[in-house]
């Protein structure tokens, strides 16, 4: 049984209400909850930063739901980072720099969604010139890294707000979780 902490960086923006990321949340909650014991965080509902660094004390495994917005996390997740993150708790000074995270029992997962289609990633002739997902998110990754937290394989639905196919994605989604997450 596994401590797993889910956290939905969705920010209201414009018209996007924050349906698709509440919806893969929920199909997280509901994988694992039969399981495993799970805490959820909505940053856009507010919360208390002392009870979210315990939250990140007490979890095996952090799973980050969030949009994509600008190609990194809404402001509300990244200040959320911002305060909670603590010196001392989550990090400390090291001789070499990057080296002193005291996260270093735990593994996080991103699952994000993007406008972009998925055709923009892996191909040198689209936007992303070639870069996978994985590198599109590499400076989200380094800020775990920096915690001393270890990487599971990101998930992520594109092409959502042109093409919403929740079915599917939620249908991905589990088969994910499954791969990489089932214990």
């Amino acid at each position: 049984m596994k401590n797993i902490l889910i956290i939905n960086g969705h920010q209201k923006y414009r018209s996007a209400e924050g349906k698709m990321n509440r919806t893969l949340m929920n199909k997280m909650v509901s994988f694992f909850s039969e399981k495993n014991n799970v805490k959820t965080t909505i940053i856009q509902n507010g919360y208390k930063i002392k009870e979210e660094q315990q939250k990140f004390i007490w979890a095996d495994i952090v799973i980050y739901q969030t949009p994509i917005y600008w190609f990194s996390v809404p402001g509300l997740l990244k200040t959320y980072m911002d305060e909670v993150y603590a010196y001392g708790l989550f990090f400390k000074g090291a001789e070499q720099y990057g080296k002193g995270g005291l996260l270093t029992e735990k593994k996080y997962m991103f699952s994000t969604t993007w406008n972009a289609p998925e055709k923009a990633f892996n191909d040198p002739s689209q936007f992303f010139e070639g870069s996978s997902l994985e590198d599109a998110l590499s400076h989200l990754h380094r800020i775990q890294k920096f915690l001393g937290m270890k990487p599971l394989k990101s998930f992520s639905c594109y092409d959502v707000v042109k093409n919403p196919k929740v079915e599917k994605f939620v249908s991905e989604l589990d088969i994910h979780l499954q791969e990489v997450l089932n214990f």
